[in-house]
């Protein structure tokens, strides 16, 4: 009967530790800005033109837009945000590689394109978010979805060092 009692209590300040981390994230998640409008590249090469004049590091967004749920709710809770354009738009050159299944989001050229710059960085898993400099030389990674709030400090610290 104690085991019983005691796997209970167990159990249940699990549940209420669970519901508590899931309560504080929420209340920490930006709230999406769908006025917000960022700079994408339209390629490759001109997001490294574009980095060597502005000197400037590039982001690449490696995402599968219309199949991979990290990468929705980090386009919702990043992308989506008045915060991150501040910081885009100061500081980063901006390159979304999308990777859809549906062949009708985007054209053939361009997943050829984007095909091509994943095989080139050798990127398997989505969300990917890379900084790479002019010459397309990487510099930082971060794989997967984790809480927003710890994106900014990584890419702060990779613009600080660029």
């Amino acid at each position: 009967m104690k085991k019983i009692v005691f796997s209970f209590i167990v159990c249940f300040l699990s549940s209420q530790l669970y519901i508590a981390q899931i309560k504080v994230s929420e209340d920490k998640e930006p709230i999406k800005d769908t006025e917000v409008k960022l700079n994408w590249m339209p390629s490759y090469k001109e997001a490294l033109k574009t980095s060597k004049k502005e000197k400037k590091p590039v982001l690449i967004y490696f995402t599968g837009s219309d199949w991979c749920a990290p990468c929705k709710t980090l386009d919702e809770k990043l992308f989506h945000t008045s915060k991150f354009k501040a910081l885009a738009d100061k500081d980063l050159i901006l390159l979304e590689v999308d990777i859809p299944r549906r062949v009708d989001i985007i054209s053939a050229d361009k997943m050829r394109d984007n095909k091509s710059i994943q095989k080139k960085y050798n990127v398997t898993s989505f969300p990917t978010l890379m900084i790479v400099n002019h010459r397309g030389k990487k510099l930082a990674e971060k794989k997967g979805y984790i809480l927003v709030e710890y994106y900014y400090p990584f890419l702060q610290s990779e613009i600080d060092a660029y």
